[in-house]
């Protein structure tokens, strides 16, 4: 081969690796303001859970109120009840079932 070929067949390959490698899927980033968010928003997010922003929220509630530890089965319970009150109180704000149903039990 001569060397034109050879230079020609490299930047052919190195082209080729450019335009056949995968692009990179761009992921949106997602802010929420908890302070807005209603119950049904919350059960209507298809890019996070309601148990997820449950999570965050009993961590905020929790902090508000100096409790530093982490009960995992009682979040998972708290996450559950604040779910269901959700699903019968669709207009609520989010923070203000997070003081009915967590409240009371802190």
């Amino acid at each position: 081969m001569t060397s034109s070929i050879k230079t020609m067949l490299v930047i052919l390959g190195v082209t080729f690796a450019f335009v056949l490698e995968p692009a990179p899927i761009a992921q949106a980033q997602v802010t929420l303001d908890v302070s807005k968010l209603t119950c049904g928003k919350l059960l209507s997010y298809k890019f996070t859970t309601a148990e997820k922003i449950g999570a965050w929220v009993s961590g905020y509630h929790n902090g508000k109120r100096g409790n530093t530890s982490l009960d995992t089965h009682g979040l998972i319970d708290n996450a559950k009840k604040l779910r269901n009150y959700c699903i019968r109180n669709s207009q609520t704000l989010v923070m203000d079932a997070v003081e009915t149903v967590l409240g009371a039990a802190r």
